[in-house]
């Protein structure tokens, strides 16, 4: 099947493909877990505590967060994808998992758009480029030479292999003509860590993990990935003022197996969008640069399509392989 077909048949399962039937009364009940591909202390599973603090006053019911780490994030969809219909569980996922593994791996264990459904879209976010302080730059363009210079540290740190920091990092190495090694982490908190400690010179990461150790000049932000100048961040200019056009955000997103009845997953999205409505978890989520996002089911789906559409032959150009 050729790209543009795939792609077709891709967005025609995220928008028409029916959801299960009526919920039986037993799935009401009983903990949910939000699963996670991350380990604690990263971006992604900030963001599922968040929503699930908020989730368990929507509902009333518990609802914990579980880490199910591996693979680039794809533990995670394959144990949700393969939990039993009447156990409550959702999926956080990034694009990594949700568009970017099912192009560049042969087997990921699991198909997006046959085996989940959308639920909601719960923040979006941008992305920064940053040094350890030992690095003697101050500017992005001064990060191109350095990296020229010095082709055996052209090393930069991402939290995921394969995920949007992976490929930022891959074409910031094209655009300083330096063969760049792109080092996946399980995470921030350990990509953080060997930034900080010397392990790695260079990182690409949300800029909800990078901003508290910039904050203590523990780190240097370069650059963020945004599309205008960030007003938390006036010194910081975006990649494309700092001369390398690249623009982009993330997002996460939760998701359900296909196997959950209809009727439960309405009752899920419409109990996240109460919960991105909340003005204190709005808070929550702004003091961490993170943009959250009011989504139904349907529009969900429609951003997707349209992120796979703008990804999918970047990726595919890269020729990344994992």
């Amino acid at each position: 099947m050729t790209s543009r077909r795939l792609f077709l048949a891709r967005s025609a399962l995220w928008a028409g493909a029916p959801l299960a039937a009526s919920v039986p009364a037993r799935a009401q009940d009983g903990t949910l877990r939000i699963v996670v591909g991350y380990p604690p202390g990263g971006s992604s599973d900030r963001v599922a505590r968040l929503v699930a603090d908020g989730l368990q006053r929507v509902l009333g019911q518990t609802v914990i967060v579980e880490n199910k780490v591996g693979a680039g994030g794809r533990i995670s969809a394959q144990y949700v994808k393969n939990a039993p219909a009447h156990q409550p569980m959702l999926l956080l996922a990034n694009p990594a998992v949700m568009v970017v593994s099912p192009l560049v791996v042969p087997d990921a264990g699991y198909q997006p758009e046959q085996d989940f459904v959308p639920v909601s879209e719960v923040n979006s976010y941008v992305f920064g480029v940053a040094v350890a302080t030992a690095v003697p730059v101050q500017e992005l363009q001064h990060l191109l030479a350095w990296l020229r210079a010095n082709p055996a540290q052209a090393n930069i740190g991402v939290p995921a292999t394969g995920s949007l920091p992976h490929f930022f990092a891959l074409m910031l190495g094209k655009q300083a003509g330096v063969n760049i090694e792109a080092v996946g982490y399980r995470g921030s908190g350990p990509l953080i860590t060997d930034l900080l400690g010397g392990q790695v010179p260079v990182a690409v990461d949300t800029l909800d993990s990078l901003q508290p150790q910039h904050e203590a000049g523990k780190l240097r932000l370069l650059a963020v990935s945004s599309a205008q100048r960030l007003p938390d961040f006036p010194k910081v200019p975006t990649l494309r003022q700092a001369g390398v056009d690249l623009a982009a955000s993330g997002w996460n997103t939760l998701f359900a197996s296909r196997s959950m009845p209809a009727a439960q997953v309405e009752r899920y999205a419409e109990a996240v969008q109460k919960v991105m409505k909340d003005p204190d978890v709005v808070r929550q989520f702004k003091s961490s640069h993170l943009d959250p996002v009011v989504s139904t089911p349907a529009q969900t789906r429609q951003r997707i399509a349209a992120y796979q559409k703008q990804w999918e032959p970047v990726i595919r150009n890269s020729g990344y392989r994992p």
